[in-house]
């Protein structure tokens, strides 16, 4: 029991090192990965990982599709594609830095490729399960998640250090929420429209708190940066 303890403390250290969490479901998030990398097998490389992931995304895509041209039920497979994307995205950089095997920039270079690949694919899914004026919300839910993307990416250039949250929520938490919409959508038919719509106000003003955050600190270091120059 104590050996088991100690396996998931030492796995748990090696795949939390390099990231700093803010999100709701952290600790149990990290506990539960920790358990996983011990046990993905030797032969699932990380970026065998990263493509389970993305086929999570397909899955999710797939499902507006048949939930549009087959029947609304399919949108269940969408909660499916969902929780095959956390596995893969949530483990792929996890195992290699459990293994001691990792790839900083390479795996940085994916994730964010795929990820915005993801967000496309959900957005384009919405839309086509969308009628109508509805259909902008998808396009406002892809342009806000990329604006989401790019704040992230500005702020690990002005301050050296990447986070994938948005205070109390991450990615996990939005894939738990966008799985509960589509259940929603499921036992109440048109639900979906009415809180994608809410939700993209809500990933506005997220944005919009953000990027105000990081003006702020680009501003700092523009000001620490002057006066080190003056000096010198």
């Amino acid at each position: 029991m104590s050996d088991t303890k100690s396996k998931n403390e030492e796995a748990l250290s090696k795949i939390t090192k390099d990231r700093s969490r803010t999100n709701i479901l952290r600790n149990s998030e990290q506990k539960t990965l920790a358990f996983l990398v011990q046990r993905v097998p030797s032969w699932i490389s990380s970026d065998m990982l990263t493509g389970i992931g993305f086929f999570g995304s397909i899955l999710t895509f797939a499902s507006f599709v048949l939930a549009a041209y087959v029947h609304p039920y399919c949108l269940l497979l969408g909660v499916v594609g969902f929780a095959v994307n956390w596995f893969g995205d949530s483990l792929d950089g996890r195992v290699a830095y459990y293994r001691n095997t990792p790839r900083k920039w390479y795996g940085f270079s994916l994730d964010i490729t795929v990820d915005w690949l993801t967000d496309i694919l959900i957005g384009l899914g919405f839309l086509l399960y969308a009628e109508g004026y509805w259909q902008l919300v998808g396009f406002a839910f892809v342009t806000l998640y990329g604006w989401a993307m790019i704040i992230a990416l500005l702020r690990y250039k002005i301050v050296n250090k990447y986070t994938i949250d948005s205070n109390l929520f991450g990615p996990t938490e939005v894939r738990i929420l966008l799985c509960l919409f589509l259940i929603a959508e499921v036992l109440f038919r048109g639900s979906l429209m009415y809180v994608g719509a809410a939700a993209c106000v809500v990933l506005l003003i997220i944005n919009i708190i953000d990027f105000t955050k990081l003006l702020k600190m680009a501003d700092q270091r523009d000001k620490d940066e002057r006066a080190g120059k003056e000096s010198l």
